[in-house]
């Protein structure tokens, strides 16, 4: 992966992508786009803005990317709670369902992946191994689901990996090397499990840096046949 792309590059897992993989000599290029674009001292990495809410903002980052130019994008962005003038949080019963606030997380969680995929995958190149991934969460999985709650964030990510099988399926009529997968990044030391991080094994409690290690090791070790599926941050598989 010499080409890469990461979105959402100034979030807790997104930085620690871009640290991991500019710190490999093989790569070349490393695109960053991130809400305000950022500034770095790595002559290779290229700072981008994106708005993942604005269509407009995804197409326009999409254009300042010349065709066939990637062979590897992740989507290291996400939405459970937030706070501020529009506070947000996971429902744990149906009477707490808002339409504001569900449409906010798919937003973010669903369309505006969906919209990346749209824009940025012709950007992969078509005539060798290409990984397209975006960050998912095992919450996502219908059949792994035993205790119910969290509607928004829980159907948002099962709609994300339908969205992941579906464009695998279109990526390999384009090119059969690539692979789409979506990735579980486990329980980060981040903003958004900040809330509820009082319930997880401290073992199980990772570091961003951490997270994003185990998440690379299980794109380096990705084949062919794994393309449409979504996988935890230990490289198994994570049920649909």
């Amino acid at each position: 992966m010499k080409r890469i792309a990461i979105i959402g590059a100034s979030g807790a897992i997104g930085k620690a992508f871009v640290d991991l993989y500019a710190a490999r000599e093989s790569t070349e290029t490393l695109h960053a786009f991130s809400r305000s674009a950022a500034e770095f001292s790595d002559d290779r990495i290229i700072s981008h803005p994106l708005d993942l809410e604005n269509p407009a903002s995804i197409e326009g980052a999409a254009k300042t990317i010349a065709k066939n130019s990637l062979d590897l994008v992740i989507v290291a962005t996400g939405l459970l709670h937030s706070a501020g003038d529009s506070p947000l949080q996971p429902e744990k019963a149906l009477h707490e369902i808002d339409a504001d606030h569900m449409q906010r997380v798919f937003t973010i969680n669903t369309i505006g992946p969906a919209l990346l995929m749209k824009h940025f995958m012709p950007l992969m190149t078509n005539k060798s191994r290409c990984i397209f991934a975006v960050l998912s969460a095992r919450v996502g999985s219908i059949s792994d689901n035993y205790l119910g709650g969290w509607y928004s964030y829980r159907a948002s990510k099962a709609a994300l990996n339908m969205l992941v099988k579906t464009s695998a399926i279109e990526s390999r009529r384009r090119n059969k090397e690539s692979i789409v997968v979506g990735l579980h990044p486990g329980t980060v030391d981040s903003n958004l499990s900040r809330p509820y991080q009082s319930r997880v094994e401290k073992d199980k409690l990772f570091t961003p840096v951490a997270s994003a290690q185990h998440l690379t090791r299980v794109l380096d070790s990705l084949q062919q046949s794994d393309t449409g599926a979504c996988f935890a941050w230990d490289g198994k598989p994570v049920p649909a």
